[in-house]
Formats: C-alpha cells, structure tokens, sequence
C-alpha cells in the first residue's frame, strides 16, 4: 500500500469509510500517534495523508487548506525536563514552506489567545512525527469547520462531515482514484 489515508473520525468523510486504504484514528495526539505509527510500520506507504476538521484562527470558516509545519500547544514544561528533551517536545515538524501552521492539541479550541498557529487541531502533529521518525512523506489538509472561538463546539458538529469533497479532490490532484 504506497498511500495511507488517515482521518480522526468516521463523520469527517462517511464515503471514504470502506476504502481499505483509509483508517481512522480516533481523536486526540496519543491515539493518532499510536495509529499513525502502527498503519507506518504494517504497511511501510510512501506516503501518509492526513484529512479532517481544525478551528481556524487565520483562516476562513468552510475552506481546506494546506498544512505543512506542525507544533504541539499543550505541552508545558515546568521545571522538571531540561535541556535537549525540553527543547525536543517544543521542536516543530516541518515537512515544507508552501503550507500553512496547524497547531495541534489534546483540547478543543474556544480560545485562541497565544496560540501561534493559523489552525487548530487534535491529530496532525502526532502523525507528522511519526512520518518524520520513519522517513515517510507527510501531506495534510484541513478543513475548517469552526473559527476556533466561543462558537467552535456547535459549528463544528455543523460542519464535521463538509470537507468530504475537498479531500477527495485533493487525492485526484494527487493521482490517487478512490
């Protein structure tokens, strides 16, 4: 399998769901890292696509965009890791300069105070990391379903499944027939 297609949930593209190349991870960073890694090390794809839903911060509400720097918002140090491993947990994933920042964390978004990103999500950083570990190409698109604000929760169940399409198109861009 050369291309693995990876989203949270099963509502974010429901035509997609028996395609055997597409796999869901469940929400949040541990569980996209454990399937990403996982689906990575069965398969051993050239390539991993990540689609689903993010809160846009600089972005406008119902487009897809590209992503392609990827950093963790939730991960707060205190004093007790210094050092390398301190700055290893802060280091973005960068797969290229064409794409926006996605800022990922194990949260949903209603505020979007300090957070130095143009979208926000729960998955993309893990999957990034585990191409990056395992020298696999990395492309993400997200859809944005919400404005990261005191809106978020409602339009987001509004808008989960709405980037359907804009995925497929972007696999056809990519030359992959679904």
């Amino acid at each position: 399998m050369n291309d693995i297609i990876l989203l949270a949930m099963p509502e974010e593209a429901p035509s997609l769901v028996s395609k055997s190349n597409v796999f869901f991870t469940g929400v949040g960073k541990v569980n996209a890292a454990i399937v990403a890694a996982t689906l990575i090390e069965r398969y051993m794809p050239t390539r991993v696509f990540n689609f689903g839903t993010a809160g846009g911060i600089t972005t406008t509400h119902g487009g897809i965009y590209k992503c392609t720097t990827f950093n963790q918002r939730d991960v707060i140090l205190g004093g007790c890791i210094v050092g390398p491993q301190a700055e290893l947990l802060h280091q973005p994933v960068i797969v290229s300069n064409d794409g926006l920042t996605l800022s990922t964390g194990d949260n949903f978004v209603t505020d979007t105070y300090n957070i130095q990103a143009d979208l926000v999500d729960m998955e993309a950083f893990s999957i990034a990391k585990a191409c990056q570990i395992a020298n696999v190409e990395f492309v993400c698109y997200k859809y944005i379903s919400d404005m990261a604000d005191e809106n978020a929760p409602d339009h987001f169940v509004d808008s989960v499944h709405k980037g359907e399409e804009h995925y497929i198109n972007v696999l056809k861009e990519y030359g992959i027939q679904l």
